[in-house]
Parts: structure tokens; C-alpha cells; sequence
């Protein structure tokens, strides 16, 4: 896997993925950016909710449960003192489909959490994560 990061001004750059994907990341005004990009730690954040969902919606399909979509809504508290890691994030799973019972859902966000979400075990190192989820019928 690689990636590459180009500086593009202020506190702006430019990110670039091996598989050719771009994103724009920038800091706040009070740290010289002008706030016309996501940050690098909600960028953190984002790879990790989407590595999570993936997961669910993968094993839920993989176990022929009829899913039709698929939110994961983070929040995440950090350090206050440098580095400002993460020290806890909460997952919440909002999941619909037909016939979607509990235990399916909740096998889906275990499996993801303890076994598959490589995002999720590594962010595990340092910060407490939980997750939950709702089930809304389609």
C-alpha cells in the first residue's frame, strides 16, 4: 500500500492514495489553514468508520441477510495534552434491511470489531472502543 502527501499551501496538502484517489486536507484558520478540507484525524476517523461498516455489510451479505443500508456514526473523544490521540470512540451502527434480526446484526459488529476492522484493532491499541447498533426494517 502506499500513499503520498503533497504540501500545497499554508496548512494545506494535497493526499494521494496508491490507487489513485485524491483527497484535500486542511487545517483550521487558527492554525493557518483556511478550512476548505477535512482534517488528518477526522480523516483517521472516517477510514475507520468506513473500515467498520464495510465489515458489517460484508458478513451481513456473506450470511445472505437481506441489508439494504448502512450507517456508522462516530464520535470520538481525544487527549488534551500532545499528541491529542484518540482516547475513546463509540460506533453506532444505523442498519437497514428486511428480516434483519438482532443476532445477525450484532455477530456482524463483533466479528468486525474483534477480528476483521484492521482500523478499528489498530485505533484498539490506544483508545476505548465501543460500538452499538439500531435495526430499521426496509
Amino acid at each position: 500500500m502506499k500513499a503520498r502527501i503533497k504540501w500545497v499551501e499554508d496548512a494545506m496538502f494535497l493526499g494521494e492514495s496508491g490507487s489513485g484517489h485524491s483527497v484535500i486536507m486542511d487545517g483550521p484558520p487558527e492554525n493557518g489553514g483556511r478550512n476548505m478540507g477535512i482534517r488528518p484525524m477526522e480523516m483517521l476517523l472516517i477510514g475507520m468508520g468506513g473500515c467498520a461498516s464495510f465489515d458489517v455489510v460484508h458478513i451481513l451479505k456473506k450470511s445472505r441477510n437481506n441489508v439494504s443500508d448502512c450507517e456508522a456514526e462516530l464520535l470520538a473523544e481525544r487527549t488534551d495534552t500532545d499528541p491529542k490521540i484518540f482516547k475513546k470512540i463509540h460506533i453506532h451502527f444505523v442498519v437497514k434491511g428486511e428480516g434483519l434480526t438482532e443476532k445477525a446484526v450484532a455477530r456482524a459488529v463483533s466479528l468486525s470489531a474483534e477480528k476483521y476492522c484492521s482500523a478499528s484493532i489498530m485505533l484498539g491499541k490506544t483508545a476505548e472502543i465501543t460500538h452499538d447498533f439500531e435495526i430499521i426494517e426496509s
